[in-house]
């Protein structure tokens, strides 16, 4: 999509200073690479050396951020939120595919699911019985929806990830290709010397605004449900075990593994290659900091690191003793020569 510089302004609620406010701007792009006819932003002073060769038609910066070195033909577009402001011109300049109202003849519908209004359905998509599709909601290429899933309005599920019978989905949920959403939990019991299977009867709830990354498995319940809280974001290749609590506004990362029966509390984080332990609890605002080990309960708010994970300040003296240690067990060896010369 092509739009003027002055429309983009008014948009993202900007003021224009410099440049020409008919000239058009076709795409954005980051400050580092943005050319003519692009827009990017400039939100932080370490990134500054790149703006003074830019040849972006525009940037965004935020109301009385100093810069120098402003090229003569970027316009500043100041506003009071420029991460805002670009991110809605992102999407005015690379929208979002629309999918029409269209049902694939090569998709396998079972005749008592149902569904809503301007629904898309790709080819080879299977939707199973008694399972709903709410209205404006797209089935791409390959999906596979199983037997009594409900899915509700705006919701967007990519090629080839599968949603296992009895899963619950609400509004604006977005579902990454490679997904896997209701698979059984990971239960056995040890009896004479075989691993015996604990049946998996639960399911998986995700609330509305919630957005799963490519090839995440997330597993039903064993006998309850998984749940998913409002407006959390889970990245790629994450692994959430059954019976799982997951907040409201929870971040999780890639690589992240969740074993069962954990309560992770509201805008929690885990960030990248973090492991919970199975019963554990993670407070509201607590952020795991990567590739920790979580073994016990966290407090709401608290920063913690390592494996095992504890307060992020103690972790990193410790990491820093750590790094002395060589020094340390030389200065030790010169003692231990200097002690053994007196004996002597």
């Amino acid at each position: 999509m092509s739009i003027s510089l002055k429309e983009l302004a008014d948009l993202c609620n900007a003021k224009i200073e410099g440049g020409d406010p008919s000239e058009i701007i076709t795409s954005a792009a980051d400050v580092t690479s943005a050319q003519k006819g692009q827009v990017t932003q400039l939100t932080n002073a370490k990134y500054a050396r790149y703006f003074k060769d830019s040849k972006a038609s525009a940037c965004f910066i935020a109301e009385g951020f100093k810069i120098d070195d402003i090229p003569a033909t970027t316009a500043l577009l100041i506003c009071t939120d420029p991460e805002m402001s670009f991110l809605k011109a992102v999407e005015l300049l690379h929208p979002t595919k629309e999918y029409s109202n269209l049902i694939s003849p090569q998709a396998v519908i079972d005749e008592t699911a149902k569904l809503g209004k301007n629904v898309f359905i790709g080819p080879f998509a299977v939707i199973g019985q008694n399972a709903e599709v709410g209205d404006f909601s797209a089935i791409l290429p390959g999906a596979y929806i199983g037997n009594d899933v409900k899915i509700g309005q705006n919701c967007r599920i990519h090629p080839y990830a599968v949603i296992y019978d009895n899963a619950v989905i609400g509004n604006h949920v977005i579902v990454h290709s490679g997904a896997i959403i209701g698979a059984d939990g990971f239960g056995y019991k040890f009896r004479n010397n075989a691993h015996v299977k604990v049946p998996q009867v639960g399911n998986v709830i995700i609330e509305d605004n919630v957005e799963i990354g490519a090839n995440t498995c997330i597993d039903r319940g064993a006998l309850g449900s998984t749940t998913i809280g409002l407006g959390s974001k889970i990245d790629n290749l994450v692994q959430i075990g059954h019976n799982n609590k997951i907040g409201n506004h929870v971040i999780m990362c890639g690589l992240t593994g969740v074993s069962g029966s954990c309560h992770i509390g509201d805008y929690a984080i885990l960030a990248g290659s973090s492991g919970i332990a199975d019963h554990v609890n993670i407070g509201q605002g607590a952020v795991v900091m990567a590739r920790s080990g979580v073994a016990g309960n966290i407090e709401a708010g608290a920063h913690v690191f390592g494996s095992p994970a504890k307060d992020k300040k103690t972790a990193y003296k410790e990491q820093i003793a750590l790094s002395k240690l060589p020094e340390l067990i030389k200065k030790i060896k010169e003692i231990e020569e200097r002690l053994s010369d007196l004996d002597y």
